[in-house]
């Protein structure tokens, strides 16, 4: 299916925002979501996009394409801590 291959970014809330993790869509704006875990988080934005890419589609807009969003690729660095060096 086409909306699992939008990238789906996690990262933890802090216990002043309620705990737990929130789910961004970088190429969906204002798609987000969140869960008590990481995976709930990630199964609660599959939702979202989905309702995301049909309120869209009924609006009769565009859909953007997985990857729009996205920035040039960079390579991680590895922590030298790691490497030895």
């Amino acid at each position: 299916m086409a909306d699992t291959l939008y990238e789906i970014r996690v990262t933890p809330l802090s216990q002043e925002d309620g705990g737990g993790y929130m789910a961004t869509v970088p190429d969906l704006d204002g798609c987000v979501s969140d869960g008590e875990t990481p995976q709930e988080a990630v199964a609660n934005a599959m939702d979202a996009i989905a309702q995301w890419l049909q309120a869209r589609r009924e609006m009769g807009r565009e859909i953007p394409v997985p990857g729009s969003a996205s920035g040039p690729q960079t390579s991680p660095r590895t922590p030298e801590k790691l490497t030895g060096g």
